[in-house]
């Protein structure tokens, strides 16, 4: 089992509380294929409502959300009904990354950004790590 299959089971299990403050899984269906996909996914949860998730550019999966796209999200143990969105323009994707970072500032490593003296992601390198990402907002 690889570790993709294991954290759906897990999301989808009784056990889903081991993962889910900050897993969740994406069910969406390729725009080409019409095959349907299930991709687990760290996010944070900036307000009640909506998931703020990044992938790098490069990957190709989240290209399926583009246009804004109706999912189903494994979220806490239930599978929700979502609406997805892909962000690209890297200003766009700044200001997003920002909220992300700023609600789980122990991930700005990961991102190669810096704090700064009051634990803040530093703008610059913000915007920098911007240019590697997209976010996908998924509102509930």
């Amino acid at each position: 089992m690889d570790y993709n299959t294991f954290t759906r089971w897990l999301l989808h299990s009784p056990f889903h509380g081991l993962l889910s403050r900050s897993t969740a899984s994406l069910v969406y269906t390729g725009r080409k294929s019409g095959k349907v996909y299930e991709t687990p996914v760290n996010y944070v949860q900036p307000d009640a409502g909506d998931l703020l998730v990044t992938s790098y550019r490069t990957r190709t999966w989240w290209r399926n959300l583009r246009g804004g796209t109706s999912i189903g999200v494994w979220l806490y143990g239930t599978k929700l009904p979502g609406m997805a969105e892909v962000i690209e323009d890297e200003p766009g994707v700044a200001e997003h990354l920002m909220a992300y970072l700023k609600k789980a500032s122990k991930h700005a490593k990961y991102f190669g950004v810096a704090l700064d003296a009051d634990g803040n992601p530093v703008a610059g390198d913000v915007a920098a790590a911007a240019k590697e990402r997209v976010i996908i907002k998924v509102s509930l």
